[in-house]
């Protein structure tokens, strides 16, 4: 059991917020309530979806607030008292009032060695840049986009295999193990924030269905090779063959071309597709694919 005073609320959404907030409860750090998104309808069917932060704080008692706006309970959070914020990924902007409400502030994990890789799409962006390294910085929200103190960084360094959902996972692990250590020093004012260099500071965009679709006479080989692991999960990389849109999943680089599924990237190398999601939305190797598409 965690021996701290102070009660915690915890701002998450995204799968990634799940890892931090399960640690939290598992050391016994007082978590007063839970805020994220209201449930939303997505898909198809428009089915309503519950985040699923949401789903494991009902599972321990934990109270959920779900605002449209967050300044909506900033009456609520001042009636908690002397409170502090951890936030993973919750998605949206936080208001200096909010902000205000919080002592020493709002605690967040970002998924990058800032100021570099500032934004919403770090982990896909340090993949498809080829960078040697990543890692986490445990940092102090401020008003202006990841642009906060930072408490501390843990480098961790790319093999050139990584997928995108591999190091969501990597890295939320990471995040969440620090966190948990450090809130006592944090929380105590024994360990201050840092600082960022604001002249070092690079921004990444958010993703959208219109990123899947590379452009291989822009862009060479390794590079193509490397944004399909990083969009693994979304938005997936697509290209057309056959007069057919696939999802590629798996490639390497080669230097000739020996099935219509290698693309001719801009650096003259080839795009040498391995696995892929086929029309049908079925999974399946590049053999496979030319067997059953190819004379069709």
């Amino acid at each position: 059991m965690t021996n701290i005073s102070k009660t915690i609320l915890f701002f998450g959404t995204e799968e990634f917020s799940l890892a931090t907030l399960q640690a939290l409860i598992s050391s016994g750090y007082p978590i007063g309530a839970v805020i994220t998104k209201p449930d939303s309808k997505k898909g198809r069917g428009h089915k309503l979806s519950t985040p699923i932060v949401k789903k494991l704080a009902l599972e321990h008692n934990i109270p959920v607030l779900q605002p449209d706006k967050l300044s909506d309970i900033n009456e609520e959070i001042k009636a908690m008292g002397d409170v502090a914020g951890v936030l993973v990924s919750y998605g949206k902007i936080i208001p200096q009032s909010t902000l205000d409400l919080f002592s020493p502030g709002i605690i967040n994990i970002h998924p990058s060695l800032l100021p570099k890789y500032r934004g919403p799409s770090p982990i896909e962006s340090v993949i498809q840049d080829g960078e040697l390294e990543t890692g986490v910085s445990i940092m102090k929200l401020s008003q202006d986009m990841d642009a906060g103190g930072v408490y501390k960084q843990v480098m961790y360094p790319l093999e050139f295999n990584e997928t995108g959902p591999d190091l969501y996972n990597t890295l939320a692990a990471i995040g969440a193990s620090e966190i948990v250590a450090l809130l006592p020093d944090i929380l105590n004012g024994s360990l201050q924030p840092v600082e960022q260099n604001e002249l070092k500071a690079t921004y990444t965009h958010l993703l959208g269905k219109q990123d899947a679709w590379i452009k291989l006479d822009q862009i060479g080989a390794e590079e193509a090779e490397r944004t399909i692991r990083a969009y693994l999960e979304f938005p997936r990389t697509k290209l057309s063959v056959f007069g057919h849109d696939i999802i590629v999943t798996s490639a390497h680089v080669s230097s000739e071309q020996k099935t219509p599924l290698d693309f001719l990237c801009r650096d003259g190398a080839y795009l040498s597709v391995d696995e892929l999601i086929a029309p049908s939305g079925k999974y399946m190797t590049a053999q496979d694919f030319l067997n059953g598409y190819a004379a069709g």
